[in-house]
């Protein structure tokens, strides 16, 4: 009984947490993130993909080495608590519950947008719904649908990809506006492409998602440094020549405009299947990265209340070794973030959140020593000033409400600590 209630059971290799990690990159802000980052960064939008990518590695590296030296869930609360102190942990912890389901709610407003744009609310609730049962339901699960939904998604991007590249001339295409862009719209230029390059990097974040599985993989040291390098590169790869065929067939001034970008390149190549094949692929996309990104969440709640410094009853483990009522929990506050925030919108607090969560990991991992380490102790010292720099760029009124939120919400876990014993092991 105890096993059962206390403890993850070690069941995913390599490939499994692999495409997990994919599963909650290549979602959400592939097909959302587009437009927003081309309105900062114009003609530069590559440079931004690759700026992104610069800071998505320096992370990895961190977070990699952090999660073979403490292989359990919690991801940067466990390591900014172990390494640093309890204090930085719990802002890495109330940073990544903060950016999660900001992220989790882009997610279910992208899929509501596609499946039912006269009424997408009662859609993003709908599939935070069936998420959050699938999560329950066990790992194993999540991770064998992350398989088809991934492999989907693969294949409705490179069809974006061809048509993008050998498609009609960009004046051929007519837009749809997105005011929501215009929310996180940037200054232009220089600033402009680091503030882009921030919007991108919530693209990349989902190496997150393998981390907070350190108490679920067979071998972490193997398993976690491999799937984080292997699930990145993918995602490097793909985003690179999904943004490619975006200025290319839209050209920037049309992309920073656009609502649904992907769709308007396949429908202008005058293949109207395939638009309807890329509305249907943005939807499974946005519900993959769903999955992923709920389990995260309910990983480091789990850690948090297993301290006490959320309510003790979230640490709970069911028989079929998940936290379900962290399951439970998230999904809910989830809902309540997609009824407020439109997808853009939250995109940009979920980026400006995760990048502070990732400073705190990487100020953590410069104090690993080093045989602990298998990267140059100077990329965490780089990770950690693109963190900071770029979440003071992103567009003020976020930053101003995630520091709000996240004040807020380690002043909460900061009393509800004091005020509770720590659990016995």
């Amino acid at each position: 009984m105890d096993a059962v209630s206390s403890s993850l059971q070690r069941r995913l290799g390599t490939a499994d947490a692999t495409v997990l990690g994919l599963a909650a990159m290549l979602g959400t802000g592939v097909f959302a993130v587009w437009a927003p980052a081309a309105a900062a960064a114009g003609p530069w939008l590559l440079l931004a993909v690759l700026l992104a990518a610069i800071v998505a590695t320096c992370n990895a590296a961190s977070t990699a080495d952090l999660a073979v030296a403490h292989p359990e869930s919690g991801g940067g609360y466990v390591y900014g608590r172990e390494r640093l102190a309890p204090g930085a942990g719990r802002l890495a912890g109330v940073a990544f519950l903060v950016g999660k389901t900001s992220s989790a709610a882009a997610a279910a407003g992208v899929f509501g947008s596609y499946v039912l744009p006269s009424q997408p609310l009662p859609a993003a609730v709908l599939v935070i719904v069936a998420a959050t049962v699938l999560n329950i339901s066990g790992v194993r699960w999540t991770a064998r649908g992350a398989y088809a939904l991934v492999g989907g998604t693969l294949a409705v991007l490179m069809v974006v990809v061809v048509i993008g590249l050998l498609g009609p001339d960009p004046a051929a295409v007519s837009a749809l506006a997105n005011p929501d862009a215009e929310a996180v719209r940037g200054p232009g230029g220089g600033v402009g492409v680091l503030t882009a390059a921030a919007l991108v990097f919530f693209a990349f974040a989902g190496y997150a998602r393998i981390a907070t599985l350190g108490e679920e993989v067979r071998d972490p040291r193997r398993t976690i440094r491999r799937a984080v390098a292997l699930a990145l590169g993918i995602t490097l790869l793909t985003y690179l020549l999904v943004a490619a065929a975006l200025l290319v067939g839209l050209g920037p001034d049309r992309l920073a405009t656009e609502a649904t970008p992907l769709v308007t390149v396949v429908d202008a190549g005058e293949t109207g299947a395939l638009g309807v094949l890329v509305r249907a692929g943005a939807a499974v996309a946005a519900g993959s990265a769903l999955l992923s990104v709920l389990v995260g969440l309910s990983r480091t709640a789990l850690a948090m209340a297993r301290r006490r410094e959320l309510p003790g009853g979230l640490a709970a483990i069911s028989s079929r070794g998940t936290p379900w009522r962290a399951d439970l929990t998230g999904g809910l506050v989830t809902i309540g973030v997609a009824a407020l925030a439109g997808p853009v919108a939250a995109i940009a607090l979920s980026a400006c959140s995760v990048l502070i969560y990732y400073a705190v990991i990487n100020l953590a991992a410069l104090r690993l020593s080093p045989d602990e380490r298998s990267w140059p102790r100077w990329t965490s010292g780089l990770g950690l000033l693109l963190c900071v720099g770029l979440a003071v760029l992103l567009p003020t009124r976020q930053v101003v409400i995630t520091a709000v939120a996240l004040a807020v919400a380690w002043t909460l876990c900061t009393l509800l600590g004091r005020g509770r014993a720590p659990a016995s092991g």
